[in-house]
């Protein structure tokens, strides 16, 4: 057939509006584009496009990158005569390569729609000439015998891996590199003259000079000699290289950061409304340096004024400055034990942008009427210079509330009626909440105590108390009211958004649950008070613990979107972060489009979909770095207690083992199946247990075991356990009974694994990824923590006292999620 060389109106283009409001000179949309190869019926050279779309000799270079960028995400591909094919054409399904420590893989394809959901397992032959992340072209090449579809790779799009980190090997004079990223199966080959005389053994970072082919392995070069493993503080610096963390700031916006003044100058006050005389106040955790908020309330009639104060970024991060280029990369603070990894240089985001005490800073503020029931009846947004009174902790605010004629009461005094009134309010907004339905999970906070080498000496159980929950009732408010702010004036937003469970989950929820006795409300779409209910009718028995779990398992992760299809867990119809621009993108975001409704105004951030993606990205990627990081500690901690004997709780089950939390240490590893006895165990996903074929022993989320470690192994942050014999007194643990009976229950036989029947396989140890921290990620629903921990359900409290600490809570590898965090 023919090209049609009939040139197409760019205003035909559907989406032409939106290419205007996004580029100061707009080209066709790439659904314009990829409709008119599509219509032409034929692949397409370049030069055919630029006539058939109107493009000008001044736009093609523009345009050549669109569509390189098309050809990158897959949309479009090159035949062997450099013409364009639309790959829809071609049956090839583009995507994310995901690989797995025993050598195969998986393509996350980018439009899961088309494929059923499913993924396309590619076999240990394709993934041997690519690595995990990159993108590729794949054609489904059958089904394998699990009844997958199965890929072959027929086109590398990206590649995700330019530099590694990894352990130095020496074998029979060849040089290697172990990716320490086990997704990466193959080792790196570093040829003579290219290690930088690294010992073997040692941690080292190597840039990839050839990338892997079916013919050939990767082959790189040492750029980087980081130390021996277990250097202190190296578990960080792996996790920032594994994960592509951003460390270092580039020198133009550390220099950019230095330039400006230390203090406020009189200039910068202009259009702002003077609050220095207001007694604001930050309230943060005891070791705290970036301080974004402050807050203050008084009585207003019959309910209450609410003054949230947030520090004012988007006045020194100007849109796309060397600050703000760097911000993006990052995305968001890293909170790693004993160091942190800021989104600002530190002379912004300790100094001229956190709030310190008695030092004038610029802020932006929210400006609340809440009345008697907890509703924000009106609200405003200006800008403003304040002046913080007081630097005060959790610790001390909650201590100040449990005795007010104690010492520190009296120290300041001059601050107890303001502390009253905010706890007065916290009260009436957290009635406000319940009767909203938003969901309360009870969990477990730890606390690493380090010793004087950086290795862990303890590992603690923390509480929160009302302090906590006060300032995330005034964060949460806040941010309700900016998002508020950006729907009725019809701006975009970057959203938080968090969906309710899928129809999978939702019914195999309903599936376990019916086995208890319990159904769950709400039909095809529960709403958050439906959980609320179930949860409430389970607490306080013996097996709420596994309930919990259950339910928090079913339920999606929050991420950022420009489409608001609000917070499921919160129980808002629109929700966004506004409250952490110091250590947050998208807070920094939402304050330029306030910014710009303010002054009547439009904030262009471009492409609000990939903004969306990106941030929920970086928020994963610090999500596993800390994961890692802790893991590892844990490990090193748990080294000289091989043989020792502990109770802990099935946490976790698997087709190939049982993920079990310690009592009293908050460490966890893997009781692998083939120690679960001599017997064919069936794994039932839905019901979240191993049975015995011929024993009829259960092992479920939630059981009593008393385990022995056996095994714990550094280079891969693993730690194994055997079941303890009855009357084995390694540790002074009181006995318990060895497996905890389950109900009587069918089993399904969707697993089935024989005990020794071979060796294990690496996916079959414990690490840092067990199934539990695979649950949603809620904390990230947190206003003002990036890396907020999940707090109990709050007490009721008398008139005289708060609630003290939270109930007895889950591990913190367990990372299960409390939607209330900020």
């Amino acid at each position: 057939m023919p090209v049609s060389f009939s040139s197409t109106s760019r205003q035909a283009d559907p989406h032409a509006k939106r290419e205007a409001s996004n580029y100061a000179n707009p080209l066709p949309s790439r659904e314009f584009i990829l409709d008119t190869m599509v219509e032409q019926g034929v692949p397409l050279k370049v030069e055919d496009l630029y006539h058939l779309l109107d493009i000008g000799v001044d736009e093609q270079e523009i345009f050549n990158r669109r569509l390189n960028a098309m050809e990158r995400e897959g949309q479009v591909m090159r035949n062997r005569k450099g013409a364009l094919c639309v790959a829809e054409k071609l049956h090839l399904i583009a995507g994310k390569v995901v690989g797995h420590a025993d050598g195969f893989g998986f393509l996350i394809p980018d439009d899961k729609a088309k494929l059923g959901s499913e993924d396309i397992f590619l076999s240990p032959k394709e993934m041997s000439q690519v690595m995990h992340g990159d993108r590729v072209m794949v054609r489904q090449a059958g089904i394998d015998r699990r009844g997958r579809p199965e890929g072959k790779i027929v086109e590398v799009l990206e590649r995700a891996t330019n530099k590694l980190v990894g352990r130095l090997i020496r074998e029979q004079g060849v040089t290697l590199v172990s990716a320490e990223d086990k997704r990466i199966n193959q080792d790196i080959l570093v040829p003579p003259g290219q290690d930088m005389n690294a010992k073997p053994g040692q941690v080292v970072v190597v840039e990839l000079i050839e990338q892997p082919s079916s013919y050939a392995k990767p082959i790189g070069k040492v750029i980087e000699i980081l130390g021996n493993y277990a250097d202190s503080g190296m578990e960080i610096e792996i996790a920032l290289r594994k994960h592509q963390l951003p460390y270092e700031f580039p020198r133009a916006a550390v220099a950019q950061a230095e330039k400006y003044p230390r203090l406020v100058q009189e200039s910068d006050w202009r259009g702002r409304i003077d609050l220095r005389e207001l007694p604001l106040i930050t309230i943060d955790g005891e070791t705290a340096r970036d301080f974004d908020d402050a807050v203050f309330c008084e009585p207003q009639g019959k309910g209450w004024r609410l003054v949230v104060a947030i520090a004012d970024v988007s006045f020194y991060v100007k849109p796309s400055d060397a600050l703000d280029k760097e911000a993006f990369d990052r995305g968001n603070s890293v909170y790693f034990p004993r160091r942190v990894i800021p989104m600002l240089p530190e002379a912004l985001s300790n100094g001229l942008c956190s709030l310190n005490p008695d030092v004038e800073r610029l802020c932006m503020v929210c400006d609340m009427q809440i009345d008697a029931m907890g509703t924000v009846k009106h609200y405003k947004f200006y800008p403003s210079v304040m002046l913080s009174k007081a630097r005060m902790t959790y610790t001390k605010v909650f201590e100040m509330l449990s005795e007010p004629e104690g010492e520190l009461a009296k120290e300041f005094n001059w601050l107890m009626p303001h502390v009253q009134h905010l706890y007065a309010l916290y009260k009436v907004l957290l009635a406000s909440r319940e009767r909203r339905g938003a969901i309360e999970f009870d969990s477990q906070e730890t606390l690493m105590i380090f010793n004087e080498n950086g290795k862990i000496d303890r590992i603690e159980a923390t509480s929160r108390n009302d302090a906590h929950r006060l300032i995330e009732e005034c964060m949460l408010a806040a941010n309700v009211c900016a998002s508020d702010f950006l729907k009725e004036n019809d701006h975009p937003a970057l959203y938080r958004i968090h969906e309710g469970p899928t129809p999978e989950k939702l019914e195999a929820l309903r599936t376990f649950m019916g086995e208890f006795g319990f159904g769950v409300g709400g039909g095809d779409t529960p709403h958050a008070k439906d959980y609320g209910k179930l949860l409430a009718r389970i607490k306080g028995r013996p097996d709420e613990q596994l309930l919990q779990t259950v339910l928090l398992r079913s339920m999606q992760q929050a991420v950022y979107s420009p489409d608001n299809i609000g917070h499921f867990g919160l129980a808002y119809e629109s929700y966004t972060h506004f409250t952490s621009p110091i250590r947050r993108y998208p807070d920094l975001i939402i304050h330029r489009a306030i910014k710009a409704v303010l002054n009547g105004e439009k904030y262009n951030a471009g492409d609000w979909h990939a903004l969306g993606q990106h941030c929920s990205m970086t928020e994963r990627r610090a999500d596993d770095a800390t994961r890692d990081v802790n893991a590892w500690l844990k490990c090193y901690y748990m080294q000289d207690k091989i043989g020792e004997v502990f109770e802990g709780t099935v946490a976790g089950v698997t087709s190939f083992g049982l993920f079990i939390a310690l009592d009293g240490i908050y460490v966890e590893g893997l009781l692998h199946v083939t120690e679960l006895g001599n017997d064919y165990f069936n794994y039932d996903k839905a019901r979240h247990e191993m049975a015995g074929e011929r024993t009829g022993v259960r092992y479920r989320l939630g059981d009593r075991l008393r385990i022995k470690v056996s095994r714990v192994d550094l280079e891969t942050s693993k730690i194994d356990f055997v079941l303890a014999p009855k009357g084995d007194e390694t540790s002074s643990d009181e006995d318990t009974d060895d497996v905890a009976q389950a109900n009587s229950s069918p089993y399904s036989k969707s697993a089935v694994v024989k005990p020794g029947s071979a060796a294990r396989s690496k996916s079959a140890s414990a690490n840092a990824n067990s199934p539990r921290n695979k649950s949603i990620n809620l904390k990230s629903a947190s206003p003002k923590s990036s890396g907020a921990k999940v707090s109990s359900k709050a007490k009721p409290v008398s008139k005289a006292k708060p609630a003290s600490t939270a109930k007895p809570k889950k591990t913190t590898n367990q990372k299960a999620k409390k939607v209330t965090s900020r």
